[in-house]
């Protein structure tokens, strides 16, 4: 035991010396670093619904959805996000983690190719090594020659670039196109279900897996696709089979989230205009961001040390924002990830952009 923590304690120092060491951090300011994009988590229709269904169904599930933890407000929400996104089925998972290791770890199979984006995110890394096929990775969305029949993956929005993967190029390749739209529900597409919704590409995309504790604003995550794909996970996935459910007042909550996205979409076009707004004021005070309207606006910083003290003088400042460094992103792109959410104005973004500024001085 001795010999464990000398190593142990000898890895959190080396983190400490290369400005990796990691402190947790309640919200504290205005929040300009969660995924709440739409205000969801918050909104007083989702607690009124969640509070009422703890109040009839308990705190817990009391197991997995196999034995006693399946509740008929779990397989109506999973047919009314099913239909939220345009396919047949739908399965629901505790979280998008699990949903990505479910999804790389059940469908391909030894003797298949898992093509996968050198960005995606740590789950879908984690899903593709736990699968028996063989891995590619390739170039920031830059695939090249997919074989048919082999597994492409990625996320739709990146997570900590904020931009989008070519996904009507995806959708030519032949190959099984598997989407984590995790950035992009609720945002994206006429309906708000993402953007392969939006770039028309639905009938293409073999399955897609949705987190919903992001602009959803709640917690877990659905897969969603063809029936008999979905059943396959059903019976199959880990992740799935051997999880306790998720307390069935969730179930409420996400359906009054998905009440809101229908019904008021001026969120998302609000949170769209903020993201373009933002992206404006950084270029005209001689900041480089990318172009777009995604939510995720990234400030590269560069090196480690430096993105913790302008991120720590943006906090005393009143500004809830945070600094991501490798392994989350490569080393040398230190960054602020700024996330634009709906609760927001011009004016906020405003002031941040002149303190922003005033910190990088």
């Amino acid at each position: 035991m001795r010999q464990l923590e000398q190593r142990l304690r000898a890895h959190l120092a080396q983190l400490e010396r290369d400005g990796l060491l990691r402190t947790r951090r309640p919200p504290q300011g205005i929040d300009l670093s969660s995924n709440d994009y739409l205000g969801l988590a918050n909104h007083p229709l989702l607690k009124e619904r969640m509070a009422a269904a703890v109040c009839s169904m308990g705190v817990g599930s009391t197991g997995s959805r196999l034995l006693r933890g399946e509740r008929e407000c779990f397989t109506a929400l999973e047919q009314r996000f099913a239909a939220f996104k345009g396919t047949e089925r739908a399965l629901y998972f505790s979280s998008g983690y699990l949903a990505n290791l479910a999804v790389l770890a059940t469908f391909p199979e030894a003797g298949d190719t898992i093509y996968s984006d050198e960005l995606n995110h740590a789950s879908l890394i984690d899903g593709a090594r736990l699968s028996r096929a063989g891995k590619v990775v390739f170039p920031h969305s830059s695939p090249g020659e997919v074989p048919e029949g082999s597994f492409l993956v990625t996320e739709s929005m990146f997570s900590m670039d904020g931009d989008f993967a070519p996904l009507q190029h995806y959708a030519a390749l032949g190959a099984a196109l598997i989407v984590d739209e995790a950035h992009a529900v609720g945002i994206y597409g006429e309906r708000g279900s993402g953007l392969i919704e939006e770039m028309g590409i639905g009938d293409a995309a073999f399955v897609s897996i949705n987190t919903a504790g992001k602009a959803l604003g709640v917690a877990g995550a659905f897969v969603a696709g063809p029936a008999w794909a979905i059943q396959y996970l059903e019976q199959r996935a880990r992740p799935f089979i051997f999880s306790t459910a998720m307390p069935p007042a969730v179930a409420a909550a996400l359906d009054a989230s998905l009440d809101v996205i229908e019904g008021e979409p001026e969120r998302r076009i609000r949170v769209r205009f903020l993201a373009r707004y933002l992206r404006d004021r950084l270029r005209e005070a001689g900041v480089a961001v990318s172009p777009g309207d995604s939510p995720i606006v990234p400030v590269i910083i560069g090196e480690n040390a430096r993105a913790v003290s302008v991120a720590s003088r943006m906090q005393a400042a009143g500004f809830d924002i945070r600094a991501i460094r490798p392994p989350t992103v490569p080393a040398g792109t230190a960054r602020l990830r700024t996330a634009v959410n709906v609760n927001l104005s011009e004016q906020i973004l405003d002031r941040f952009v002149d303190q922003l500024c005033a910190a990088c001085s």
